[in-house]
């Protein structure tokens, strides 16, 4: 990529990315949301996100996305995840480590429970 010389460009830019990312999640059920904010990182968040991508592979689940964020201003209780199922509340957990985002997966995006002793928020705000 060059050097980006107007606003123009970088809005275009920015347009085609939110484009492939729109085409990414389409059709999806839902979408797993890796805090990766320094605070996340420094927690374990890299291991975290590794966990979560590897399980979805190995049970073959295709139709949830798996997106990073900055920091979710969760600093206390990194790594962080939020679990946006279509229709349901979006669901914010925390001390997510790589075995705790495998049970995750298996509760919550396989057999549809909530993991409710790692639940930090429940909705948006």
């Amino acid at each position: 990529m060059g050097k980006i010389k107007s606003l123009e460009e970088l809005m275009k830019i920015k347009e085609d990315t939110l484009k492939k990312v729109k085409m990414r999640e389409e059709g999806k059920r839902g979408k797993i949301t890796v805090a990766m904010g320094t605070c996340g990182i420094a927690a374990g968040a890299k291991d975290t996100l590794n966990a979560i991508v590897e399980t979805l592979n190995e049970l073959n689940i295709d139709d949830i996305s798996v997106v990073q964020s900055g920091c979710m201003g969760l600093c206390e209780v990194e790594p962080t995840i939020k679990v946006e199922i279509n229709g349901e509340v979006p669901i914010t957990y925390g001390h997510v480590n790589p075995e705790n985002a495998r049970r995750i997966i298996k509760s919550h995006i396989v057999a549809g429970e909530l993991v409710g002793d790692l639940i930090v928020k429940k909705g948006e705000e």
